[in-house]
């Protein structure tokens, strides 16, 4: 099954410590480029998050949220450095003795608990493996649920392509089928024309009108890439029954654009009203196609 690479997933752990949510969205891009946006503090698990991407996906621009909500216990630690308050407390002693300000001047609680880095707020002591778990286990059910929608979108994907290869199949064969005419209609053509320039005075052998017919043909023929279109499109359904393992979006790209080039090249040798218009319509709906692509991973 072909997977699209635009999807969007959502996946939550809960315990008695904490409540983690991850938020998994993508866009279409040439390769893998995952952006993990978190708090700094569990940047030790970004490693961790990303290769559980890579596990399950191969294409796009992934955009990753992580949030965390500290439900068992306080973010941080407060710790009081009794030393320096210790300091503030002499100097400020010393400055109240030395201008006599007097007993009613003491140093308070208040004034000492206020003084730079004397009470000191710190984030608390992180346990990695068990956040590491917590966020892993939210990352895991959000790339569930974004997985399952790209493959909800690559099956639509599949059902419009396919239906696409179809309707070129069907330009292709009738292409085919007015090809062998091309030549007789040519022969035809050019003994009338030379009986006109002739005004009857002369008869055309037969075997030289037969002659520039074959010679139109060859210059003409076209069956090389019409063989060579027929197996794209096989290939193509194949690609669109892939199991999903691996990423095709690249593949099918290149496809398309040696299907393109077959229909340039028909367009180019065959001087044909009717394939000529048949080949717009091939090269209309080869560039549809084309632009579908774009979206598989």
């Amino acid at each position: 099954m072909i997977r699209s690479m635009t999807g969007f997933g959502r996946g939550e752990y809960s315990d008695e410590i904490s409540k983690v949510t991850v938020e998994i969205r993508s866009v279409n891009h040439r390769y893998l480029d995952i952006y993990v946006k978190m708090p700094r503090r569990y940047s030790f698990a970004e490693e961790t998050i990303k290769s559980a991407i890579k596990e399950r996906v191969h294409r796009g621009k992934v955009e990753v949220s992580v949030s965390v909500d500290n439900v068992g216990r306080s973010d941080s630690d407060v710790r009081l450095d009794k030393e320096l308050a210790a300091r503030y407390y002499s100097v400020l002693s010393e400055l109240r003795d030395s201008f006599d300000f007097g007993e009613e001047s003491r140093v308070s609680l208040s004034l000492l608990s206020k003084m730079p880095d004397v009470i000191v707020t710190t984030p608390a002591a992180e346990d990695e493996e068990a956040m590491s778990k917590r966020l892993l286990g939210a990352t895991v059910k959000a790339l569930d649920d974004f997985c399952s929608m790209r493959e909800t979108e690559g099956e639509k994907l599949a059902a419009d392509l396919s239906a696409r290869a179809d309707t070129i199949q069907n330009i292709r064969d009738h292409i085919e089928k007015r090809a062998p005419e091309i030549e007789k209609e040519y022969a035809a053509k050019f003994k009338a024309r030379v009986e006109e320039i002739l005004g009857g005075v002369y008869e055309v052998p037969e075997e030289r009108i037969a002659l520039e017919a074959a010679i139109f043909a060859d210059k003409a023929n076209i069956t090389e890439e019409l063989v060579r279109l027929g197996s794209h499109i096989s290939q193509l359904r194949s690609f669109l029954k892939s199991d999903g393992k691996e990423a095709i979006g690249k593949k099918i790209d290149f496809l398309i654009q040696e299907m393109n080039r077959e229909a340039n090249t028909i367009g180019s040798k065959s001087n044909d009203r009717e394939i000529t218009s048949n080949m717009l319509e091939l090269k209309a709906e080869i560039e549809k196609v084309r632009e579908q692509v774009q979206n598989i991973e």
